[in-house]
């Protein structure tokens, strides 16, 4: 195939690159930026996609969040493609923060606490949510028992709580990331217009010169 890699990654190099891309986060950073910036769409709805991507970020739905940030950015009448794109903001470098912010702000709000008396962390609770998933998928197929104590824990501890938490925080990051993207973009966008005309101007200038050099015929 034309556009297939010639070096295939390994999957333990596709997880090293997912963790820290080759350039660096700096670079990766800079790279969305760019692209956000020469998005050929209004000021008003690229930050609205950019607001749907930065709070989809806030949500539990791993795995999913192109798909929730394509949905909010519909909603929203927002750009497509910089809602997808802002999703970036939620990395290995911001997940746990944002994690543990939308966790306790979702205990806070709903009065629960997270129990660690069971002496399983919070990584953990995701581990037995997943085994739950797996075994009783299984058991479907077989004379196992189904059990749902770790999938119903995940859902009482974590799921839940970080489902509300994450609405309020992600909101307050959407909304400041709107009102810092509006005046960037148009002034980027504004700029860019400008040196484009420019260019135009002086092609334009240049064939009148030339036009003027060339002798006429009698």
């Amino acid at each position: 195939m034309v556009f297939r890699r010639r070096d295939r990654r390994s999957v333990l190099r596709t997880l090293a690159d997912f963790l820290y891309p080759r350039g660096g986060w700096t670079r990766a950073f800079l790279y969305v930026k760019h692209r956000l910036r020469r998005l050929p769409d209004s000021p008003e709805r690229i930050a609205r996609g950019i607001w749907a991507g930065v709070f989809t970020t806030f949500t539990p739905f791993y795995g999913l969040h192109f798909l929730v940030a394509f949905l909010v950015a519909r909603l929203l009448r927002g750009n497509i493609l910089a809602a997808l794109m802002s999703t970036f903001f939620g990395n290995p470098l911001t997940y746990v923060p944002i994690g543990l912010i939308s966790l306790q702000t979702g205990h806070f709000l709903l009065g629960t606490e997270f129990d660690d008396r069971t002496h399983r962390s919070f990584g953990g609770k995701f581990v037995d949510a997943g085994r739950d998933l797996r075994d009783n998928f299984i058991a479907m197929f077989t004379d196992r028992d189904a059990d749902w104590q770790g999938l119903h824990l995940f859902y009482d501890e974590v799921f839940f709580p970080y489902l509300v938490g994450g609405l309020l925080p992600g909101m307050v990051a959407g909304t400041i990331a709107y009102y810092l993207s509006v005046p960037v973009i148009r002034a980027y966008q504004t700029r860019r217009k400008n040196k484009i005309k420019a260019k135009f101007e002086a092609i334009k200038q240049r064939a009148e010169i030339e036009a003027d050099g060339v002798p006429k015929a009698d």
